[in-house]
C-alpha cells in the first residue's frame, strides 16, 4: 500500500473534502495527538462549511517529535471521532486537510521565524502541556531557539513586531489550550516578562498589550491518539499507510475568551461547530470541574471497591450509575451559576461520554492523585451545597467516605501503597506525604481514620470536621463500607 498524500488520494479517486492549497494563516505550536483530533479537526470544518481558507503551519515544541512523518504525508492524516450519542454507537472518520507542514524549531529556526513575515498569518494555538507556560530565566534571546514555549513566542512576536511594529492589526489571536487556570493570561505574563528580561524596548511590550489577544480557553474533548492495536486493519480498510491516524470521542466543546469581533473572524458558529466565544471562561470551566471531573472523582473510588473497572461498565449498573446521577442532578448541578437547562444538558452529555464503547477507561487510572482532586474537583460541591441547604449532601459526603476506604491501604512501596479489594491487591498512587499519612493510620478505627483525615489542613487548606456534621456522617459511612460494603452504601444513598 501507498502511503496518505494527496496522490494516493487522487489514484484512489477519493471524493471526500479537500483543501490542498490555502494560504497559512494559523500556527500551531504542538502537533500532538490532541491539537490535531480538536483545534486542527475545527479548523477543517471551517474551511469546508464557511470557506474559511486556511492552512495551519505546526511546529513541534519539543525535540523530538512528528515534523518528519508529517511531512512525509504531506500534512493528510485520518481522524475518527467516536463514541456513545443519542443512544447510539457513532464512529465517524474524516480526512484532515487543513495542515499544510511542521517545521522542527531545533533545526529549522530560521524558517519558523521567516512564518512571522507572513502577512496572511493571524492565529497562533498552542498546547504544550500544563508544563508549557513557565517563565525559565535561563532563557536567552540569542537562543535559537529558546528552550521555553513563552520564549520561543515571544522571539516569534519580536521578528513580527520589527516586520509590520507599525502597522495596525498586524498582531495574533493566541488561543492557548493548555490544561491550566487563566492559561491565555499565563502565557501573556510570560511573553511579558521575556520582553523586559531581554529588553526588547517599551515599543514592543506596548505592542504585545495593544495588537495581540491572547485568549484563555477550556478544552473539553477525550483524545486516544493512535490506535495501535487497530492501525493495520485501519489502514487495510482505507487502502493506504496513515502513520499518524488519529482518535478521539465525538463529545468536543472549547469556549474562548475573547472580543465579540472574533465572532466574525472565526465563524464557528455559522460551522455548527461546538465553540463558544465569551467574554468569561470561567463559569463553563467550574461546569467542567465539577459536572465531568467532579463526576469521576465522586463515585470511581466506590466503584472500583464495589468490584468494577472500567467506567463504560459502571453505567451499566443502575445502582453505580443512580449513585452517580444523584450527585450530579441533586448536589452539584444546585451549586453552579449557569442556567439549569444548560447544566442539565451538559449532565446529560457526561453519561454518555461515559459510556463510550471505544474508550476502556480504568478507574485505577482515574484514581491517580485522587487528594487533590478531590479537593479541586468535589470540594467546591459539599461547601456550596452546605452553604445553600443547610444539609450535607449524602452522595458527596460518601465519597469523601470511599476516598479514605481506597486510600486505607498497608503496605508503602517506592511510589505506591498497597490497598485490598477482597483478595486482590492494588496500587494506591498519590503524592509521598500522602501515602506516607495513610500508612501511619492503616490500623486506626473508622472514627480514628476519618477525624485525622478530615482534620488534615495540609491536604484540604482547612480543617473539614469544622464543617458542621461532617466528620461524624464521614465516619458512619466509612464503618458501613467496612461492614457491609461500598455498595450497600450507594445504595443507602440512593435511598436517603
Amino acid at each position: 500500500m501507498k502511503k496518505l498524500c494527496y496522490q494516493t488520494l487522487k489514484d484512489m479517486n477519493y471524493d471526500g473534502y479537500l483543501l490542498p492549497d490555502a494560504p497559512e494563516r494559523v500556527l500551531q505550536f504542538g502537533e500532538g495527538n490532541f491539537l490535531r483530533a480538536f483545534v486542527d479537526y475545527f479548523i477543517d470544518v471551517l474551511n469546508e462549511k464557511t470557506g474559511f481558507n486556511s492552512k495551519v503551519v505546526l511546529c513541534q515544541p519539543i525535540a523530538p517529535g512528528l515534523a518528519d512523518m508529517i511531512n512525509e504525508q504531506e500534512g493528510l492524516y485520518t481522524l475518527y471521532l467516536r463514541g456513545f450519542q443519542d443512544g447510539q454507537k457513532v464512529s465517524r472518520k474524516r480526512i484532515i486537510s487543513c495542515v499544510s507542514r511542521c517545521l522542527n524549531p531545533y533545526t529549522e529556526f530560521d524558517a519558523l521565524l521567516a512564518c512571522a513575515d507572513n502577512p496572511e498569518l493571524r492565529y497562533i494555538a498552542c498546547n504544550t502541556t500544563e508544563a508549557g507556560i513557565v517563565y525559565d530565566p535561563s532563557c536567552q534571546f540569542a537562543d535559537t531557539p529558546a528552550d521555553s514555549y513563552p520564549g520561543k513566542l515571544t522571539q516569534f512576536l519580536y521578528r513580527r513586531f520589527r516586520t509590520f511594529g507599525k502597522e495596525t492589526g498586524k498582531g495574533f489571536v493566541i488561543l492557548s489550550c493548555e490544561l491550566i487556570d487563566n492559561n491565555g493570561k499565563e502565557l501573556e505574563k510570560c511573553v511579558l516578562q521575556y520582553a523586559a528580561q531581554w529588553n526588547l524596548g517599551d515599543d514592543f511590550t506596548a505592542w504585545i498589550q495593544d495588537e495581540n489577544i491572547f485568549c484563555s480557553t477550556l478544552v473539553d474533548r477525550i483524545v486516544t491518539g493512535y490506535p495501535r492495536a487497530e492501525a493495520d486493519s485501519i489502514n487495510e480498510e482505507n487502502g493506504y499507510i496513515d502513520q499518524l491516524i488519529d482518535t478521539g470521542e465525538i463529545f468536543g466543546f472549547w469556549v474562548i475568551e475573547g472580543p465579540q469581533s472574533l465572532k466574525k473572524e472565526l465563524p464557528f458558529e455559522e460551522a455548527g461547530l461546538p465553540v463558544l466565544i465569551t467574554d468569561n471562561h470561567k463559569p463553563y470551566k467550574q461546569r467542567k470541574v465539577r459536572i465531568l471531573n467532579g463526576a469521576h472523582t465522586s463515585f470511581v473510588l466506590g466503584a472500583y471497591l464495589a468490584g468494577q473497572n472500567i467506567v463504560r461498565d459502571c453505567m451499566n449498573d443502575e445502582v453505580i450509575r443512580g449513585f452517580m446521577n444523584k450527585t450530579i442532578y441533586e448536589e452539584i448541578i444546585p451549586t453552579l451559576t449557569l442556567p439549569k437547562a444548560e447544566l442539565e444538558d451538559f449532565a446529560a452529555s457526561v453519561t454518555e461520554r461515559f459510556k463510550n464503547p471505544f474508550i476502556d477507561h480504568a478507574l485505577l487510572a482515574i484514581s491517580l492523585n485522587s487528594t487533590s482532586k478531590w479537593k479541586a474537583r468535589v470540594m467546591p460541591s459539599l461547601k456550596g451545597y452546605l452553604e445553600k441547604t443547610g444539609k450535607l449532601p449524602a452522595c458527596i459526603t460518601a465519597s469523601f467516605a470511599f476516598y479514605i476506604a481506597f486510600f486505607n491501604g498497608d503496605h508503602l512501596a517506592k511510589d505506591s501503597l498497597t490497598g485490598h479489594r477482597g483478595t486482590e491487591e492494588y496500587a494506591i498512587k498519590d503524592d509521598r506525604c500522602v501515602l506516607e499519612f495513610f500508612e501511619a493510620h492503616k490500623d486506626d478505627s473508622a472514627a480514628d481514620l476519618a477525624h485525622a483525615v478530615c482534620t488534615n489542613e495540609s491536604f484540604w487548606g482547612e480543617d473539614l470536621s469544622l464543617l458542621d456534621g461532617f466528620e461524624s456522617a464521614v465516619a458512619g459511612y466509612l464503618e458501613e463500607i467496612r461492614t457491609q460494603g461500598a455498595y450497600e452504601v450507594m445504595k443507602r444513598c440512593l435511598a436517603e
